[in-house]
């Protein structure tokens, strides 16, 4: 088990529509194993997750706002999915400015499922490989990626360490690389 003590994480969602399980089981694990975990959602209020992007799933209050959040502190941004939350988020440029942050400074990112289209907006995943829910392969190379179907990608190749999966079925996987990550 990771002793990731003193590591901090950003997670990054909108208000609905995060896969319940892509926000929550990161969350947990990395608590569980010593690291201080900040929710930054779109806007203050719960966060309303879902689960296969239809069911209701639980509620969750999230630590601050992204729009309030200084990146600089964080060692690694995740980035979940759900189709309408990584829709959303896409489209927030308090986001965009965050995964730009991490992504500049050389600091690692995980997404998974959707969650790589915040990536993709930013213009942040030329020359990298990288996986996601199978629906965003075009874009994934339309913005300069190489997108592949494996339950875990880590990668470089856009200068910054990025960790990306497919679905929450993924998560064992995802969760053993970010926890690579950390203990690099």
């Amino acid at each position: 088990m990771p002793q990731l003590t003193s590591k901090q994480v950003l997670v990054i969602v909108t208000n609905y529509g995060v896969e319940q399980d892509e926000l929550l089981v990161p969350v947990r694990h990395l608590r569980d194993h010593g690291a201080v975990v900040t929710v930054a959602a779109a806007q203050p209020g719960d966060i309303r997750t879902l689960v296969g992007d239809e069911k209701p799933g639980e509620t969750v209050l999230p630590d601050t706002t992204i729009d309030a959040v200084d990146p600089a502190g964080f060692d690694l941004l995740i980035v979940p999915g759900g189709t309408i939350n990584a829709d959303a988020l896409r489209l927030r440029p308090e986001a965009l400015k965050v995964v730009e942050a991490f992504t500049s400074s050389g600091r690692p990112v995980a997404a998974i499922c959707h969650g790589p289209w915040a990536l993709v907006e930013a213009g942040r995943v030329s020359g990298a490989t990288l996986t996601s829910y199978p629906s965003l392969a075009t874009d994934v190379h339309n913005a300069g990626g190489t997108w592949v179907d494996e339950p875990v990608v880590r990668d470089a190749g856009a200068g910054f360490p990025l960790i990306t999966s497919r679905t929450p079925g993924d998560l064992p996987e995802f969760l053993r690389e970010v926890d690579a990550a950390l203990d690099d």
